[in-house]
């Protein structure tokens, strides 16, 4: 069973959905976050936990993954997640946390991939799903495609594109072993 962590608009968790993986639970750092309504669209439980409520990292991190555990969640995914995991909750899904992160990792990491690329002039950048561990976008590449930056205007349109397509296809096969 899968476990989505998102902040956003969800448009990563809603490729998920369409490919129909078994999504158990659905967390967010934001109680305003679009793909909180996907979510509950799709029937799937959802939860908020933020560091309004919570407002030592560490103890929303553990409320989390006890929230998560609860609804039998094996994998976690991170779709548009804007929060580094503490420790703990590393600790309690070891090596069954991934990250989606537009850009050619090591290369771009954090918040400003697309941006970042723009403005180093490279030709190449593309998409990453990864393990995640306790740096920054530093986790163990699982899979990643390249992509042209020009045309420039649709860059972020494609890479998302790409990462709607790539997501779901590394879950699925993870959900497969």
């Amino acid at each position: 069973m899968i476990g989505v962590l998102v902040s956003g608009r969800g448009t990563n968790l809603q490729a998920l959905i369409d490919e129909g993986l078994p999504i158990a639970a659905v967390a967010s750092s934001r109680n305003d976050a679009y793909a909180l309504v996907r979510a509950r669209a799709a029937g799937v439980p959802t939860a908020t936990f933020s560091l309004d409520c919570h407002p030592i990292r560490e103890e929303r991190d553990l409320v989390m993954a006890t929230w998560l555990e609860e609804h039998r969640v094996e994998l976690v995914v991170l779709a548009g997640y804007m929060h580094l995991l503490t420790a703990p909750f590393l600790e309690r899904f070891r090596g069954r946390i991934v990250n989606v992160h537009p850009s050619l990792l090591p290369a771009f990491p954090g918040t400003k991939a697309i941006e970042d690329a723009l403005a180093a002039g490279v030709e190449t950048t593309g998409v990453t799903v990864h393990y995640v561990d306790e740096g920054i976008d530093t986790g163990p590449v699982i899979r990643q495609e390249l992509l042209p930056v020009e045309p420039r205007e649709t860059l972020e349109e494609r890479i998302h594109a790409v990462e709607h397509r790539l997501l779901p296809a590394v879950v699925s096969e993870l959900c497969a072993r």
